[in-house]
């Protein structure tokens, strides 16, 4: 038998009333914030001036601005995908999910300026300011995973926010992706700053590409591969 999701009892349940809300309030502020988020970094692809004859060149050394702009447009993207799909997993939200979904969206905010950084020291060529770059960028990424990690821990606690038909435990299950991003970018800023500014930027680019191809969640994935053995 699973467990029985925490009920609360009749002389706190009219004051939980008052501090629980549905989810449509938060899902329409969150989707604004990451529309945004995503126009702040387009904003950043300025057309160049250049003489007649020289377009082709100038934007061929912009590559850095076009690699930024993808990696962390992918990250936006992921990062709304898992948050649809986590709401579309939970009837009612708290004060508590109300505070880790905005730690979500502060550090998801954080991207366009890490990768204004990233695109324009790595364009410069020194190498000092493309290590520091790089660190900045994933200590945003660090940031970010955190504040996920601190979502689904608070979701797989109260169980009672879930949908009926989510499992108890998929949000336990989801704190692992939270914490493959913080040791990930970990790592990338560890190797960023030795100097291997290159192999940091490939982990970037990778780790929304994975979790794209987990959007669905870990639980999820977990099913699929032990059905197919």
């Amino acid at each position: 038998m699973g467990a029985e999701r925490a009920r609360p009892g009749p002389a706190g349940a009219q004051e939980e009333a008052a501090l629980r809300s549905d989810t449509a309030r938060a899902v329409g502020f969150s989707d604004a914030v990451f529309a945004i988020i995503i126009t702040v970094l387009v904003l950043e692809l300025n057309p160049p001036e250049v003489p007649p004859g020289g377009m082709g060149h100038i934007l061929l050394e912009q590559w850095p601005t076009y690699l930024a702009y993808v990696t962390s447009y992918l990250w936006v993207a992921v990062g709304w995908l898992n948050h649809k799909g986590t709401y579309h997993r939970i009837r009612s939200t708290d004060r508590g999910l109300q505070w880790w979904n905005l730690g979500v969206l502060f550090s998801t905010a954080l991207l366009p300026f890490a990768t204004v950084v990233v695109s324009r020291s790595v364009q410069a060529g020194d190498r000092a300011d493309e290590m520091v770059a790089v660190v900045l960028y994933a200590a945003v990424g660090v940031v970010l995973s955190a504040a996920w990690l601190g979502l689904y821990h608070h979701l797989s606690r109260h169980e009672d926010l879930l949908q009926e038909r989510v499992p108890a435990r998929f949000f336990a299950v989801e704190r692992g992706r939270a914490v493959l991003g913080i040791g990930a970018y970990a790592v990338a800023a560890l190797v960023g700053w030795l100097g291997a500014v290159p192999v940091a930027l490939v982990i970037f680019l990778l780790l929304p590409l994975l979790y794209a191809l987990s959007s669905n969640g870990f639980y999820d994935l977990r099913r699929r591969l032990r059905r197919r053995r």
